[in-house]
Parts: C-alpha cells; sequence; structure tokens
C-alpha cells in the first residue's frame, strides 16, 4: 500500500506539472492546490485511487473551446470578445455549469470555475458532470439591444457544442434572466428545435423552475444553519454580513431574513452598505434588478439606519455569521483576521472561490466553521438539476415542492461532508470532506467507465 508520504509526493509533482502545462493561470492552480492538496489521505486508503493517470485525467479537461465573438453596439461599431467553454468531466452525466460574462473573465479563470464545478456537481448525488463557460463581454451599461446582440452571436458559436445530454449551460456573473432568454432564442433560432433542457435559469413561463434564482443564496444558508446546528446553535438572532449585490446575495439575504438572523450589509464594486436595521430587500431588488444601479443609492433612499462605504472592505463589519457573495479571493488573511477578532462563528461561501487558502487556514485555526463554496453554494447547480429533470417530463413543480428538495439536498451535502471528513480523521474540516467526497463519487465513475 502507498504511504500517506509517498502519496504526498506524487502530488506535489502533479502540481508542478500542472502549473508547467498551464502558465499564467492563477485561479486554476489555485482551485488545484485546494483539492489535490486534501486528497493524500483517500489516495493512501484506497490504492485504485493512485493508479497511474486517474488524478492526471481528472486535472485535464476533456475539452476547452475558445471563440471570437463579433458583436455590434448601437452606434454601429464592431467589437470583438472573447468566448470559452471548458467541458471538464463528464464521467457523472452532461457538463454542467454556468456562463459568465465579465472583463475578469479568461481561460484561467474558467478552468478553475469548471474544475470546481465537478466536486460540486458529485456532492449534489445527481448525475451531472462538470463545466463552465463565458466571455470578458461587460454587460453593465450595455443596452439591451447591445446585450441581445452580444448573446446572438455569442450562442452562434457556443450552440454546437452544447446540447440537453452533453452540455447544459446555466447563468453565472453578469448572465441573468435577460442573457439566458436571448442565448436560448438564438439557440431554437439556429437549431430549429425547442430543446428547452439545453439552458437552466429560464423563465418560468417557458421552461425554467420555480426556486432556481433563489437557490444559490438560499442553499448557502442552509448550509451555514447546518454548520451552526453541529454546534448546537441556531440562524435566530444571529447578526450577518453578507457580500455582493447581485443574485447570489440578494437571496442570501432574504433566507437569512426569513430564519430569524439579521443581514445587515451588501456591496458591489464602488463600496459598501451598512444597514443596522437589516437590508431592505425590496429597496435593494428595486435598484440592482431594476435600476442596475450602485449601492450608494440604497444608502441615500433608506435613511438614517443606512450609511455607504466608499471602498473599504465589508468584512470590518462586525457579525456572528460571514457569507461572502461576490467574487473570488474577495476575502483575504487580513479579512480572515478581522472576522475572527470580531467574533465570527462562521463563514460560509456563497460565490466560487471567495476566500483565499491563507484565509480559509486562519479560519480554520481559529476553530471557525467555514463552509467551502462547493459544498455551500451547490444549490443553485442543484435546481438547475431539477429544472432539466422538469424539462425532461415537460412538466413543472410547485415551489414547495423544490424547496423542498433543495433543502434536502443540502442537509445530504452537509452531513456527507461531516461525515467524510471524520472518517479521514479531519472532524469538522468541511474542507477536506467536501473535496474527497466529490472525488470518490467522480474517481468511482471514472474508474467503472475504463481509460478515456
Amino acid at each position: 500500500m502507498t504511504t500517506r508520504s509517498e502519496t504526498r509526493t506524487a502530488l506535489d509533482h502533479l502540481l508542478t506539472e500542472i502549473e508547467h502545462r498551464n502558465p499564467a493561470q492563477p485561479e486554476f492552480h489555485q482551485a488545484a492546490h485546494e483539492v489535490l492538496e486534501t486528497l493524500a489521505p483517500v489516495l493512501a486508503a484506497r490504492p485504485e485511487y493512485a493508479e497511474p493517470g486517474l488524478v492526471e485525467r481528472l486535472v485535464e479537461p476533456e475539452r476547452q473551446v475558445i471563440f471570437r465573438v463579433p458583436w455590434q453596439d448601437d452606434q454601429g461599431r464592431v467589437h470583438v470578445n472573447r468566448g470559452f467553454r471548458v467541458e471538464f468531466n463528464s464521467a457523472l452525466g452532461p457538463y454542467k455549469g454556468g456562463l459568465r460574462f465579465h472583463p475578469s473573465v479568461n481561460l484561467g479563470v474558467i478552468k478553475f470555475l469548471g474544475f470546481e464545478q465537478i466536486f460540486k456537481n458529485a456532492l449534489t448525488g445527481l448525475g451531472i458532470g462538470g463545466g463552465k463557460g463565458g466571455s470578458d463581454f461587460d454587460p453593465h451599461g450595455r443596452s439591451d439591444a447591445e446585450v441581445m446582440r452580444f448573446c446572438q452571436s455569442f450562442m452562434t458559436e457556443l450552440y454546437r457544442h452544447i446540447g440537453e445530454h452533453t452540455d447544459v449551460p446555466a447563468g453565472d456573473i453578469g448572465v441573468g434572466g435577460r442573457e439566458i432568454g436571448y442565448l436560448f432564442g438564438q439557440y431554437r433560432r439556429i437549431t430549429n428545435r425547442w430543446e428547452a433542457g439545453v439552458l437552466t435559469g429560464k423563465g418560468a413561463g417557458w421552461g425554467g423552475s420555480l426556486i432556481r434564482p433563489e437557490a444559490t443564496g438560499y442553499g448557502n444558508v442552509l448550509f451555514a444553519a447546518a454548520m451552526l446546528r453541529e454546534r448546537g446553535e441556531d440562524l435566530e438572532g444571529q447578526t450577518a454580513v453578507v457580500s455582493g449585490s447581485g443574485n447570489v446575495a440578494i437571496y442570501t439575504i432574504e433566507k437569512l431574513t426569513a430564519l430569524g438572523a439579521n443581514a445587515v450589509t451588501c456591496s458591489d464594486s464602488s463600496g459598501y452598505v451598512v444597514d443596522e436595521k437589516g437590508i431592505d430587500l425590496d429597496l435593494l431588488k428595486q435598484i440592482k434588478e431594476v435600476e442596475r444601479g450602485r449601492v450608494d443609492s440604497y444608502a441615500e433612499r433608506r435613511g438614517s439606519s443606512a450609511r455607504f462605504v466608499p471602498g473599504g472592505s465589508v468584512w470590518d463589519v462586525p457579525a456572528d455569521l460571514a457569507l461572502p457573495s461576490a467574487t473570488q479571493n474577495e476575502l483575504d488573511e487580513n479579512d480572515a483576521a478581522t472576522l475572527i477578532r470580531n467574533g465570527v462563528k462562521a463563514v460560509s461561501e456563497g460565490a466560487n472561490m471567495p476566500a483565499t487558502p491563507e484565509a480559509v487556514h486562519l479560519l480554520q485555526q481559529a476553530g471557525v466553521a467555514f463552509g467551502p463554496g462547493k459544498a455551500a453554494n451547490a444549490g443553485g447547480v442543484a435546481v438547475s438539476a431539477l429544472e432539466m429533470a422538469q424539462n425532461h417530463a415537460r412538466t413543472s413543480w410547485t415551489a414547495e415542492r423544490v424547496e423542498e428538495e433543495l433543502a434536502d439536498i443540502m442537509t445530504n451535502i452537509h452531513t456527507t461532508c461531516h461525515e467524510t471528513a471524520e472518517r479521514y480523521d479531519a472532524p469538522g474540516d468541511y474542507v477536506t470532506g467536501a473535496n474527497i467526497a466529490g472525488f470518490e463519487r467522480v474517481a468511482d465513475a471514472m474508474l467503472a467507465q475504463g481509460v478515456i
């Protein structure tokens, strides 16, 4: 049997090779390190997983597609963006993962997101593989007509790589209901098929699932609640800081409020808002979802209970819970130290990899319950898979049924991560539990299907 020391050496060699084969992709390197550094115990205990080639195949995408996206703005000027789709692993089912439209998007970012998606999707227990895509296009400030023309051009290339049994994209940062509608319309126009299961996050009246917009935020709060229950506490009366003001943040705040917690912050690239009375969801939704404005106007319109802090760090606000829900690496070691000094009990990731490795290590050392994104924010992709199931059956479930399914899935994810961590002598370490549990499910499928 291979020892843990020998396994650790082999993994270190593989990590060096990943950096060499994928230069200038720091986000992907970070994601690979975060997963592989926790796998030594399971590779030592399960020799079949340590066979040459399995982990090497897992860290190499099955397919990477990069394409040009030309489009015209309202003044007739031609712009050229770059589109991406990384189909990472299909051992468990069709590739599944969102599309991100943001200037920061590049191949390394998409590969990091796609790699995380493999394990996140596996943890749901549903039959979906891992993939991700997007573009460096920025929809902010663009008219509906400009966004439509971009989406149509993007789908004119993407359509040939996706399908309800092949690859099923969804939304992510910069891709909401408007963008999904334009993308689906163009797919339908090109293929001459009503293939509802090809995209998720659709409108409820034309193939979408109820609770899908809320699912990532709701699921993250449910995971945080499960971590607290494990420590003999609940959400009632807890103060929470939430970063971001997009879909994930809004519905994180909504579920926190429904369960008796007081969410006092939201943020965007301009700064953050602190509202001691708790964030007014109706006002926030009006500003962000209808007006597509900035959070500084929330403070102006809310009154004396709210203040806007330009720039700065939302993590400076004292709270019992922290739920980073904006973007990757937004919570660093200094932020973690501040949260710990302020008495934070739990941190649960609504965004993908929002805490840096140094921050995670510091939080765990301090005994803070830490829910990694691949477990805590899996509710979104879980309900996407439920949307696919409804599409296949040409039916629509009630909101109550979808929310019950979501609650069951998040409870099972928490239980799986907690029990797996204990099984590998890492009690309370949800990072190790999530990585190993997701890996085991994918690895078993890969072994069963041969070297492909």
